[in-house]
């Protein structure tokens, strides 16, 4: 007899699309608390389009491998790839930021901290995997 092998909760077809509303709803409640509940409402309506999108078009592969239950190893790599891709951009761009805060005189303290966290995390990151490995 051949048992079923059930995916985990996380890549459920359900999944995305309520993390996104869930997520709205975070957004929604600290702009409310800001005292902007308009930009809160504004907000939650991407982030439902956003859920609408992952819902109605699951039958595309792209989006099943963006968050739904279409993932294996090629899905995997893609996925790799374009974390690491998108982290040297958003590094580069904190350190286009930073040094454009230096050259007019500012501290660059926040892009600073951010540079200092990513650094920090990949040092930690390097030295995880390496002893796992």
């Amino acid at each position: 007899m051949q048992t079923r092998r059930r995916r985990p909760w996380w890549r459920s077809r359900w999944w995305t699309p309520l993390l996104s509303l869930a997520l709205g709803g975070v957004v929604f409640a600290a702009m409310a608390i800001g005292g902007d509940p308009a930009g809160g409402l504004k907000s939650f309506g991407v982030l439902a389009a956003v859920a609408a999108v992952f819902w109605f078009g699951r039958r595309s592969d792209t989006l099943r491998g963006l968050g739904g239950p279409g993932r294996d190893e090629r899905w995997s790599m893609i996925d790799l790839r374009a974390t690491a891709i998108s982290g040297v951009i958003v590094l580069l761009a904190l350190t286009g930021a930073w040094l454009w805060e230096l050259a007019h005189g500012d501290d660059g303290a926040p892009y600073g901290r951010f540079l200092a966290v990513g650094g920090l995390s990949y040092i930690a990151a390097v030295a995880f995997l390496r002893r796992r490995t």
